[in-house]
Formats: structure tokens, sequence, C-alpha cells
């Protein structure tokens, strides 16, 4: 039944509870179970941070039962105490003018029961005329893992929507992918604690002292006079800070890692017993590694022979404890699956895994992408799940009380294949939920055109003013961090509880009450009628992670994640955390979750970028984070005046001073950056942070993705953002 006018507003006022400040509660404030005391008006609570995969934990300093203030929460087993400028300035942009406070409809202010209706309307009559795969949904990793789960049911198995896929495809889709066919499951192993702990650390295509500020301090307190070796084309912030620092050139970084696995078994520098109970495939790759001789791999890399030597040497016969580490610069690109899969392969055959100080680390993107990769709905059904598989499916619909039929039998397409729905007109409708992609996507022009062309675009997010939200036929006001309740996983594994300790201006819901509008417009809600909560939902992903890898059937509630500072799956249930094993790592029986308990190496052949350089476009673009105070595409750091004036003003272009020579380029001139898709207009900074060959944009510019090519991993569907061609020319006056 349609909710009325009368109902809608009382629904309002009252879906998201009572302001959860009321009810926070500190550590050790009361036993695991019990109610929560009321704070004094002006007490302090504590939750986690909403942006990077840290998962810092924060003090929220409440006036009035408001948040008012923060500092880091010094008893946080993340950060101890420790948090980057982004961390410092997170309740600034709850205060933003730009707020969205009210629904939108082509621009107009419109009443949430006038918004819902046309939604609902709108969206029924683009399924009956195009089919259901006409409609799709681009969500995010920076919500609560709580509101993904009930986004992902509510779309794919209540509303039909075969397609949803979000922007965790564009940051950790490959580290996903690829302990998913590596280990069995999706399963990063390590621990904050190995930062500390490792002989070596090496970090490939990683810049931690910029992306992860807190994660490099950890590094820092690391008392073992560590080796740390990284891997990347440009002389990051990490690099200088490095003991080692691997130029090589980009793109090169699969054959450097077959030519290291050579040495290392040439050499004998390998775990021959981890080997043989724990890892299958080790004869054929090490065959197959034969032909990544020291001569090859230095011609590919521009490495010298003794650099290679040395590499192999330190993580392989001088170190007790050795721990790889990536990010983007391995995810994001051509044969990123494969990459991190060798890195994976050394860890391996070298028995550096499920020990203190060791692992094949990928550290995560976003706040919540582990949460998007466990229980979205996205790549396949929650933990791990297959939804080709009858029986998974029969699990699930057993969990939720609804007909197997509800479930789709075949998965979603992924983010670049509902992009490409969306420019060949095939996809008429798209629901875009907390991200940009107008400003995020590669030939970012080319999609804006595409987003105008469609016959609905429906944005939910803070801001009406993103690129995407301009665009928009429905525009959704939606709560950030800071005004909902929920959890968020971090990189670690940590589930981290989020609350809300402000209300979200005007008329502005949280997503999950914007979701609970949804299926009560689209005549769904019986079908969730126990997703109630965020909590209530909680307690359906650990029914759904029961026997799992991911098991979190061990949690007391959110209580117990207030109390213990977050708690790192699996958690199953009977299990007790006990004074270490709060910070706990993977693997240490050697047993992975395929059915013969082995972990599997995986490779392929390299090959080169789709799009080399050639006389017109001679050079190489990277891209990567810019600065610690800087997030994505800048819609909620872009509203700090600290922050902006932490980062450069306007757009940077670094160019190698032989090639800026070449151009008769000098410093802080502007310049045309030019690639096959399109120009952007920057600056110069003469730098040799760059090879010549190369030059660097930060993500963050909003042109810099004018530039940037399409071209996809084939395994993890991820784009290749640090890789294009282009040129650069003095701008014409």
């Amino acid at each position: 039944m349609k909710l009325s006018l009368d109902d809608l507003s009382f629904t309002i006022r009252n879906v998201d509870g009572p302001l959860t400040s009321e009810l926070v509660r500190r550590p050790g404030d009361f036993g695991l179970g019990q109610v929560p005391a009321k704070l004094a008006p002006d007490a302090t609570t504590t939750m986690v941070c909403g942006f990077c995969s840290t998962g810092c934990g924060l003090k929220i300093h409440l006036r009035d039962g408001v948040a008012v203030n923060l500092s880091p929460d010094t008893d946080y087993p993340v950060n101890l105490g420790m948090a980057c400028p982004k961390g410092w300035e997170a309740l600034t942009p709850l205060d933003a003018p730009d707020r969205g406070a009210t629904p939108l409809i082509d621009g107009t202010p419109a009443r949430w029961d006038e918004a819902m209706t046309v939604f609902a309307t709108k969206l029924r009559d683009i399924q009956q005329r195009h089919g259901a795969e006409s409609v799709a949904i681009l969500s995010t990793g920076q919500i609560v893992t709580e509101e993904m789960a009930f986004l992902g049911a509510l779309a794919r198995i209540g509303l039909g929507i075969p397609n949803i896929d979000s922007n965790t495809r564009q940051c950790m889709a490959t580290s996903h992918v690829a302990y998913k066919q590596s280990f069995g499951f999706d399963a990063p192993p390590f621990t904050y604690a190995d930062f500390e702990q490792s002989d070596v650390l090496v970090f490939v295509g990683s810049n931690p002292c910029i992306a992860h500020p807190i994660m490099w301090q950890r590094v820092l307190r690391n008392q073992r006079a560590p080796e740390i070796l990284v891997v990347d084309p440009r002389k990051t912030e990490t690099a200088m800070a490095a003991t080692r620092h691997f130029a090589i050139a980009p793109k090169s970084d699969l054959t450097l890692l077959y030519g290291l696995a050579n040495i290392l078994i040439s050499s004998g520098w390998i775990d021959r017993e981890f080997i043989a109970r724990s890892v299958s495939g080790f004869a054929e790759f090490a065959e197959f590694a034969r032909q990544f001789t020291t001569d090859k791999v230095c011609a590919a890399t521009g490495m010298e022979a003794d650099d290679l030597w040395q590499f192999a040497e330190l993580v392989g016969r001088k170190s007790k404890r050795v721990s790889w580490w990536w990010t983007m610069g391995v995810n994001q690109s051509h044969e990123s699956t494969r990459t991190a899969q060798a890195i994976i392969a050394i860890a391996l055959i070298t028995g550096q895994i499920g020990k203190p100080g060791t692992g094949a680390n990928s550290i995560t993107g976003q706040c919540n992408a582990m949460g998007s990769r466990l229980f979205a709905h996205a790549s396949g059904l929650p933990c791990g799940r297959d939804y080709l598989k009858e029986e998974d499916r029969a699990d699930v619909a057993s969990i939720y009380g609804i007909p197997v039929e509800r479930i789709p039998d075949k998965n979603s397409l992924a983010y670049d294949q509902i992009v490409d729905g969306v420019k060949a007109g095939r996809i008429k409708a798209l629901w875009v939920i907390a991200t940009n992609s107008a400003h995020s996507w590669g030939s970012s022009e080319e999609l804006q055109e595409a987003l105008n062309g469609l016959e609905l675009l429906v944005v939910q997010d803070m801001y009406p003013t993103t690129e995407t939200a301009l665009l928009a036929h429905i525009y959704l006001p939606a709560a950030g961090w800071g005004e909902k309740d929920g959890t968020f996983i971090n990189s670690e594994r940590r589930i981290g509880l989020a609350k809300k300790v402000r209300r979200a201006p005007g008329a502005a819901l949280s997503d999950f009450s914007i979701l609970r509008l949804v299926a009560e417009y689209c005549g769904v809600a019986p079908m969730f009628s126990e997703w109630s909560s965020p909590e209530a939902v909680f307690r359906i992903m650990q029914r759904l992670s029961r026997g799992k890898p991911c098991d979190i059937t061990g949690i007391a509630g959110y209580s117990q994640l207030d109390a213990d500072g977050g708690v790192q799956w699996p958690l199953a249930d009977g299990q007790l955390l006990i004074g270490d094993s709060k910070e706990r790592r993977l693997f240490a029986d050697g047993r992975f979750f395929h059915g013969d308990g082995k972990a599997r190496i995986l490779f392929d052949v390299p090959r080169p970028p789709a799009e080399p350089t050639d006389a017109e476009f001679p050079l190489v673009l990277l891209t990567g984070r810019g600065s610690s105070a800087q997030w994505h595409t800048g819609s909620r750091t872009g509203k700090s005046a600290i922050l902006l004036k932490m980062h450069a003003e306007g757009s940077l272009v670094e160019i190698h001073p032989d090639d800026a020579a070449a151009r008769g380029i000098t410093n802080g001139e502007r310049v045309d950056v030019s690639s096959r898709r399109g120009v952007a207009e920057s600056f110069a900074l003469v730098t040799t942070t760059v090879s010549p060959g190369t030059v660097f944009m930060p993500m963050h510019d909003e042109q810099v993705n004018h530039l940037t090519a399409p071209e996809v991993d084939p395994y993890s569907r991820q784009p290749s953002y640090k890789y294009c061609a282009v040129q650069l020319r003095p701008a014409l006056q």
C-alpha cells in the first residue's frame, strides 16, 4: 500500500530513529549486550573515519548532543592516536553551503513524495518498455556496509534491476579477483601490526606517505631497522623515504616480478617445505618463469642487473620477514590481476605469509571497499557466493526468507559494461549512489555526453553540485558520514562502527532510509520487512557469513564493535578475542580456502598496453594521489578551506627537465596536455620526480580523466588509469 503524504512526513521524521548521539557509548561504559547509557550533552563518543580504507578511530566531541569537534582516538588499534589531514577535517564537509537539503526534479525543489512517485513511475515505465536490462545502478565503496547489502538485495532481488556495480570496480576489483582465484576467497591476510614487524617491506605501485599516511606512520614505528623497497616509475614521497627505489619503466612490473621469481627459484631462495604443503601450480610456474632471464627483465624494466639481483637477495636469501604491499599502481593496470598474483606467488614460494611481518598485502582504497566486496551483491552473492550456483542461490533465499526464483541466475554487468550500455543507448535509466562517475571514469567527457542522453538519471548524493548530480533528472539528498549509523570494513578486515552524531540538513535522509522509501514506493517493502534498521541488517549479514571464511557470527552486535575498537573478521560464534588476538592475520596454519587447502599460483605472458606511445603522443601519463589532504574527486575535501590550502591550487603536470627543454616548456608555464580522447589545460612543474618520457597528474584534477584510456584488465575489469599516451605543448595564448 502506498504511503499517504501524512504518513510520509511521519516516516521522514522517524525513519532514521532518534539522534544516535543521545545513545552513543564509550568503550568500557557497559558490558556486551547491555543497553547503552545516555551520555551527557557535552560528552565524547568514538567512531571510525569515513574517508580512506585505513579505518582510523576518532573521538567525536559533542555539545548539546551534537558533534562539534573531533580528535584521534589514542586507544583505537588502527591509528593509535594519529590522524591525517582528512581525518582532522572529517566534520567540515557536513557544513558545506551546497549540501543537498531537498529532493530536486529537473533542478526544481520537490517533496519526497513527489520525487519517489516520479522515480517509481519512470522506473517501471522504462522497464516495461525496454526490458529489465535497460536499467542499471552505479554505487560506491563509501556508504556503510548495511546500506550496500540493502541496496544490492533491493535492486537485484526486489526491483529486478539486473545490473549493479560500484566504484569499488575502479579501485579494488583486482585485489578481490586476485585473492579469490589464488586463495579461494577474497581474503587480505594481514594486520597493520605487520608494518611494524617486517625486516623488508616492498611497496609496489603504492605511495602510503600520501595515500595512507597513518599506515606510513605504522611503518615508521618499525624497530627492526627494515629495508623499505619501492617499485614505482615515479619518485614518490614514499620512494624518497625508502632505502631503495626501483624506478622501472611504466607497466613493466609484471616482467620484473616474474624475473624476481626466476632468480629466487634458480638460486634456491624459496621455502620448499611450505610449497609442498600449501601451494599448487609451483612446477608449472617455475618452468614458466625460466624465460624471464636477467637480460630480458633489465631490457624491459630499465634496471641494472646488479639492482635486480640485490632486490632478489633482499626478499629471498637475506631476510627473515618480508611483506609485500600494493595499491592502485598495480590494481589500475591492463594486466592488474596477474600482477597482483605475481606478488602473491613470490610471497607463497618464499613462505612469507601467515607469519608476523609477512604477506602479500593489498591496501584498499575507499573506506568501505571491503564491505562492498563482501556484501554488495555486485560481483557475486554475499560472502563469496556465486549467482551461477544453484546451491548458493538457495542458501541466500533461505536466509532472506524469499522464493529462490527471486534471485538472478546470472551475474551483473561490470562498471565498464554498464558505461558502454549507457553510451550505446541500451541502458535507458541509471541510478547513481554516492559516486561521481562524470568525473572519475576514463574518457569522462564522452560519458558526460552519454549521461545527457538517458531517459532517467537519478543521483543520490550529499551534494547536488557534483559533475554527475548536475546532470540528474532526480536528485535525492543523502546524509553523509556522521549523520547515520552502520559499519565500515577496513584494509585489515576490521569492522568498525560509524555513528549518527549530527542530523542531516533539511529533508536529507540516510541512504538506508532512502532505500526503504524506494522499496515502499516500488511495492516491494513487505519483502524487506526484516531490514528495518542498520543493526537489523547487520544481523542478516552475520547469518550470510556463517560458515564462510568471513564469518562474523561471533560479534555481539554494534556494542562489541564499539567496546573493542572494531573486530577483524573472521570471528565465528563461540570464538573469543583475547590479548593479541584482537590483531589477527590469516593463513598461520598454511591452509587456504580452496578444496585441497592449497593456494594456487596463476600466471600469464605479459602484454603491452593497448595504447602505445608514438610520434604524435610520445609521453606516458601517470596518475595518482597528489596530496594527503585531498580525496578522490574532491566532492568532500573540496569543502574544507584548510584542506584546500594544503594541496597545490590549480592543475599541475609534472614533467622531466629533458622533456620540458625539448618542448620549450619552463617551470610554471601554462601547457596543454593532450591524448587521443581530449585536452587538459595545466601548469608545468618541471621536476626529476618523473623519469624522461613520463609525466604525472593528480587523480583529483577534474580534467585528468578527459585524457585517460578506457582499457580494462580482462579478469577484474578494472580500468587502467595509470598509463596512456599524451603530448605536452605550451598553451596557445
